[in-house]
């Protein structure tokens, strides 16, 4: 099975010896952040430093002012955590190491987004601002992150991209120092968390006919209960019985319609910025009702739109993930199974053979491994002894 590491530029450059000990994983291709939020990153093996943090959400290379003129919202160069054009420099040293490049493209999250355009953010039913969700229903949001998309993936170097938080954005963030815990909120309550009730979508909601007052006024009744006890409700009929089946396929009309539409400009723009054959996956999730990282999606659409997608695929999700796509495959749809192989952060790496032999006999024609530049020596020993048997499974 064709097989991709995560890495960011900064796992690579400065360090010579980085592309050598990717290739000799046995992998083929390098997904390689180009744009990507704020975070905080250990390099365990870098002779300069052993923590990055990149303070902002930022683009990895130097972005062409001409394409952003007259453009209300656009994307910042990183500061001196990627300085410079730092994807292109890690792209040329990787493809020197025969290493197949493509692009990782962070879209709807931005905590800088919202701290410098409040008003792109998603608003929750409480009147709350979300910084770090920007509304993709806004019309200058929208027009952002389509521009953002095919200028992030098509970099010199690369032959294809990973397009993540194509959709909605929500409640849930991994921010530093959450404090979000206390309360238990199980996936129908993450959901209600995260409807946007902005002043574009109220009037998506009463262009169909509903009433977002009535909707917002459902939500807080809905989740009034769990602030006291907690909440594990989940899947979409949990939905429907919190808020009415008449009201959930409101929401889920609006969102859905405008998630679908940011997805098809963002493809359309990238396969328009691309040479012929230039791969485009989407990380997703095939409830459409989901937001964050992977973007609820339409299984049957999105497989129209795209070249496939990338699917959280750890701790036993894999049947849940791959099954919808599956159904809706045809014999050029990539479905990739990405596998958290950093046992610090819940991956398996010593389990990395089994679980890629699970995902192939679901369905899963390709490979994806978070992050090869946060593991540990020893994770990526336990990798390298893996794909080698997994190489047998062709």
């Amino acid at each position: 099975m064709k097989t991709s590491v995560f890495l960011y530029p900064w796992d690579v450059v400065g360090d010579p010896a980085a592309p050598a000990r990717i290739a000799d994983l046995g992998v083929r291709q390098v997904t390689l952040a180009a744009a990507y939020h704020s975070t905080r990153a250990l390099t365990p093996r870098h002779p300069r430093h052993r923590v990055v943090t990149a303070e902002y959400a930022a683009v990895l290379y130097p972005p062409d002012p001409a394409r952003w003129a007259g453009h209300p919202v656009r994307p910042h160069p990183a500061g001196d955590w990627a300085p410079g054009d730092a994807y292109g420099e890690a792209a040329e040293s990787l493809a020197a190491a025969g290493l197949d490049v493509h692009s990782w493209v962070v879209l709807a999250h931005s905590s800088r987004l919202g701290a410098e355009h409040p008003d792109t953010s998603v608003v929750n039913a409480y009147g709350d601002r979300y910084p770090w969700a920007p509304c993709v229903a806004r019309p200058a949001v929208a027009a952002y992150l389509v521009e953002l998309a095919a200028e992030a993936a098509v970099r010199p170097g690369a032959s294809g991209v990973e397009l993540e938080s194509c959709g909605w954005y929500g409640f849930a963030h991994l921010h530093a120092h959450d404090k979000t815990g206390g309360v238990a909120l199980g996936d129908a309550a993450q959901y209600l968390m995260s409807l946007c009730f902005c002043a574009v979508c109220r009037a998506g909601y009463a262009g169909l006919g509903g009433d977002p007052d009535q909707l917002a006024d459902t939500v807080r009744r809905a989740l009034a209960p769990g602030w006291a006890t907690g909440s594990t409700e989940a899947g979409w009929t949990a939905v429907e019985k919190l808020l009415g089946a008449d009201l959930a396929a409101l929401a889920a009309d609006w969102r859905g319609g405008v998630a679908r539409t940011l997805q098809e400009s963002a493809v359309a723009a990238v396969r328009a910025e691309a040479r012929p054959g230039f791969q485009v996956l989407l990380h997703a999730d095939p409830a459409p009702y989901r937001t964050g990282a992977n973007a609820g999606v339409d299984p049957a659409h999105i497989l129209r739109v795209a070249d496939g997608v990338v699917l959280p695929c750890s701790a036993g999700a894999a049947e849940a993930m791959l099954g919808p796509f599956a159904d809706h495959r045809d014999d050029t749809s990539v479905l990739a199974a990405n596998l958290g192989v950093v046992r610090g952060m819940g991956g398996d790496p010593g389990g990395l053979a089994g679980n890629a032999a699970r995902a192939k006999a679901l369905g899963a024609t390709e490979l994806r491994l978070y992050h090869a530049g946060l593991a540990s020596d020893a994770d990526l020993a336990a990798v390298g002894s893996a794909l080698r048997e997994v190489s047998r499974l062709g």
